[in-house]
């Protein structure tokens, strides 16, 4: 599941380098998902029906609800580097979860 603040045709390109034969990724939501509070887009992790308890997300900034806050696990903005194994460190974490 991917679930961006980004516009929806930014979502699609990126998952179309992400998952070019669509087999990963089964769910994206983006922007016109996200709830607009005083000019920021927030992410529910409610939308995605599943149990909070077994849902954790990633991302650089925590835009979730504060009740949700224990489901966000922070990591790096990612620069463009092709270097960067930020996600490939936090392997042996989420597969204990």
């Amino acid at each position: 599941c991917i679930f961006t603040t980004a516009k929806r045709d930014y979502a699609k390109k990126v998952l179309d380098v992400l998952d070019p034969k669509k087999k990963l990724i089964r769910l994206c939501l983006s922007q016109q998902d996200c709830l607009c509070a005083r000019g920021c887009y927030w992410k529910d992790l409610t939308l995605l029906g599943r149990d909070l308890a077994k849902t954790v997300a990633l991302d650089h900034t925590i835009q979730g609800f504060p009740a949700q806050a224990a489901n966000w696990i922070p990591v790096p903005k990612w620069g463009g580097d092709p270097r960067d194994k930020e996600l490939l460190r936090l392997t042996p974490l989420l597969g204990r979860l």
